[in-house]
């Protein structure tokens, strides 16, 4: 390519400044995917830790099971049975809780994990057989069977005792059957057919991470939680019926009828999904560098390009001219910008990193923007621009809800200074070959 052309030619600057915009959006993605793997690796350490300690926990039940005989008859006449679960839900559950958070690192990241006591009590109606059509005469009331759903078991502290009908009964691990649950404990209490209702209360003492959730089995459910932890998330299905959120803890009461959830009271076999109607609270971690870090990278384009758009005016402007290899270097300092607040935020609060991040290579391309041009004016409008939009940045990451109005007014009063600035230039003029030029750094 000639030298003067590139010098002397506003048209080819214009295409060459645009074409380096988009190359360097390949550092960027590469930028992205780094963030993507660091995530990964801050999972892979909660998991681990999780694993150990005790996951997400989710209650269900308890549930009481009833053992029958259904019979049948083949083409031959021969009569068999099979063993069938009919399954009854409690007409009232009552889960008083309290969570004390316990936080642990592993290497650099921060993992929130808790210890918990549950109190659960509630009643049991007796089993209406004949809703379901079940004969009485072929109920097995001696193997009846009460199940209470653990999501995590390596979570349990201690044993855990029923108490049905004033009478206490010791758990058994796992369940007997896996039509409503996967993972559990069993109690077989003695089962009174003849009572018309059943009582039943016991403690959970559990262990769990980051977040515990609650499956609304009763006719009506009641749940209670407190816990010492100020950024609660509330999660699932239903939100609680009362909350009160403090710098420093969160009392939430949720209530539950089961004309609210999409499964009945009683049924037979595995016909339904309750775990679709969980619902609980998360212990949020307000600060996630690697989510705020993401976000940035998405205005990549827009930084570089508003940079080198303010190179250009530069030029414009002062006469003076600045060679691509310039901006190139220039564009890899804004996109270093994403890498030090990757790496800085996980060792410092995200404010904290985005200005020593955004101070570092403010400064930077200013100096250098001094060297190249030897014109502390054009070096204090770059300073000016690159603070405004850093700080343009700042304010959006914080404002997620209002990211895309507050963006949208951005890029208006961006494209109207542009506008102003460039209102008495003869555009037809400057495609013609400049010989008065000074070149700079070319």
């Amino acid at each position: 390519m000639n030298e003067s052309v590139l010098k002397t030619s506003v048209i080819l600057k214009m295409f060459i400044v645009a074409a380096l915009t988009l190359l360097l959006l390949v550092p960027a993605i590469f930028v992205e995917s780094l963030i993507s793997e660091r995530m990964s690796r801050r999972n892979a350490a909660t998991l681990e830790v999780s694993q150990s300690w005790g996951g997400i926990q989710t209650l269900i039940g308890p549930i009481l099971s009833i053992p029958f005989k259904e019979y049948s008859k083949n083409e031959n006449g021969v009569v068999s049975f099979t063993i069938r679960n009919a399954h009854f839900l409690p007409s009232s559950l009552q889960i008083k809780g309290a969570l004390n958070p316990d936080i642990r690192y592993r290497g650099i990241y921060e993992i929130a994990l808790y210890h918990s006591q549950f109190a659960v009590s509630g009643q049991f109606l007796a089993p209406d057989l004949g809703k379901l059509r079940i004969s009485p005469e072929n109920v097995l009331w001696n193997d009846a069977f009460i199940t209470f759903g653990i999501s995590d078991l390596k979570g349990i502290r201690d044993s855990i005792t029923l108490d049905w009908d004033a009478a206490p009964y010791s758990s058994e691990p796992g369940v007997l059957s896996d039509e409503v649950l996967t993972a559990g404990i069993t109690f077989k209490p003695h089962f009174d057919k003849a009572q018309t209702s059943h009582s039943f209360s016991f403690r959970l003492s559990l262990n769990g991470s980051s977040e515990v959730r609650f499956v609304p089995v009763g006719e009506m459910t009641e749940v209670i939680l407190d816990c010492p932890w100020g950024h609660p998330s509330f999660v699932g299905s239903f939100l609680p019926h009362t909350r009160n959120i403090k710098t420093d803890s969160f009392h939430a009461e949720w209530h539950v009828l089961n004309l609210n959830r999409n499964f009945p009271q009683a049924w037979i076999g595995a016909r339904y999904k309750v775990l679709d109607s969980s619902f609980g609270a998360s212990l949020f971690l307000p600060v996630d560098e690697y989510q705020k870090t993401s976000r940035s990278v998405k205005y990549a384009l827009l930084f570089i390009a508003l940079t080198f758009t303010s190179f250009f005016l530069s030029e414009l402007i002062t006469k003076t001219i600045f060679h691509p290899i310039q901006y190139a270097l220039i564009g890899f300092a804004l996109i270093l910008f994403y890498v030090l607040l990757l790496s800085i935020s996980e060792h410092m609060r995200f404010n904290t990193a985005y200005f020593f991040s955004s101070l570092g290579v403010i400064l930077l391309v200013t100096i250098y923007a001094f060297w190249i041009s030897a014109k502390k004016n054009i070096a204090v409008v770059i300073f000016l621009v690159l603070a405004a939009l850093y700080g343009f940045l700042f304010v959006t990451l914080q404002l997620q809800d209002y990211a895309l109005l507050l963006g949208s007014i951005g890029l208006f009063v961006v494209l109207f200074i542009i506008m102003y600035l460039t209102r008495k230039i003869d555009w037809f003029s400057l495609s013609r070959p400049q010989q008065s030029a000074k070149a700079i750094g070319g």
